[in-house]
């Protein structure tokens, strides 16, 4: 189980009382939220593997170098420069979460200058399956993998509805082929991201076109050619785009050749230091919430 660690912190953090602090004031609320999900997932799951994947860098510059407006609308403008805004009292949480998480036992793995999806796309690649990646990025619905048995353990509607993502679930909703849910993000773009897409290119143009052809280049020599599966007021569009497809599907795309750590992936059997566990648990207030990733590890 590979587990978006931002993506889990940030909705810990919204979905869990602000109210939750430590005994000296500090708030807890995400990494309580964390561990509480964590919990609940190996609950659900029983994973014999764990990786907490964490950002090397959340706007890498080769990224950056490739498209330049790149997860700008993310930057925090009264910050260092390059820095993601995020929430005053979430910021100091996430140093405490990883020194929790580590005190677990648990595998934490960043690699600089690459995103937690590069990170999760080359365990998913390099490891045998089953993998299951939690997360609420649509960007990982790209690594599913029916024959190797990975899939997204999908939270956008929170964990408890949460949805299990395979080729059948991203042909239903989007009306593609299963794999090539990449190449359909390509061309619609994502604002979250400040991707833009193909300029007049949105869902139901992108869908059309992901139906026909397996890469961009594909599409293109068939917008040239007047393919009949694109309508001459699509196949425009995709002609217009071209210096934008010029880089885009190495942009969107999650890097799964990364040199990754060897090091164990196999959930902790026993805790490292059980007595620093509990004095993190009353240092922070952490409560319930580690005990029940206690009970879940099943120590």
């Amino acid at each position: 189980m590979l587990l978006d660690s931002a993506s889990l912190w940030y909705r810990a953090y919204y979905g869990t009382p602000d109210t939750l602090v430590s005994p000296d004031g500090t708030p807890v609320n995400a990494i309580r939220g964390y561990l509480d999900m964590t919990a609940r997932l190996l609950g659900m799951y029983q994973p014999n593997r764990l990786v907490a994947c964490i950002e090397g860098d959340w706007r890498p510059t080769w990224r950056v170098a490739l498209f330049p407006e790149y997860k700008a609308n993310r930057v925090d403008p009264e910050g260092p420069e390059g820095e993601e805004a995020e929430p005053d009292t979430l910021a100091p949480q996430i140093p405490i979460l990883l020194d929790v998480i580590d005190a677990f036992g648990i595998t934490v793995i960043g690699i600089d200058d690459y995103e937690a999806d590069d990170v999760m796309a080359s365990l998913a690649v390099q490891q045998p399956g089953p993998v299951r990646i939690v997360t609420g990025d649509r960007d990982m619905f790209q690594t599913v993998d029916d024959e190797r048995n990975v899939a997204i353990v999908y939270l956008a509607k929170g964990l408890s509805a949460h949805e299990l993502v395979d080729k059948g679930w991203i042909e239903s909703r989007y009306q593609i082929p299963g794999e090539r849910y990449g190449l359909f993000a390509t061309f619609r773009g994502d604002p979250s991201d400040g991707l833009p897409g193909v300029r007049g290119i949105g869902e139901k143009g992108a869908a059309q076109i992901a139906k026909h052809f397996a890469t961009a280049a594909e599409a293109i020599v068939g917008a040239e050619a007047g393919h009949p599966g694109l309508t001459p007021h699509l196949a425009k569009k995709i002609l217009a785009g071209r210096d934008y497809l010029d880089f885009a599907p190495t942009l969107v795309a999650c890097v799964t050749n990364l040199a990754l750590p060897q090091v164990s992936l196999e959930i902790p059997k026993r805790p490292k230091d059980m007595k620093l566990i509990r004095e993190m648990q009353e240092r922070y207030g952490l409560g319930t919430s580690v005990d029940k990733l206690i009970a879940a590890l099943k120590w």
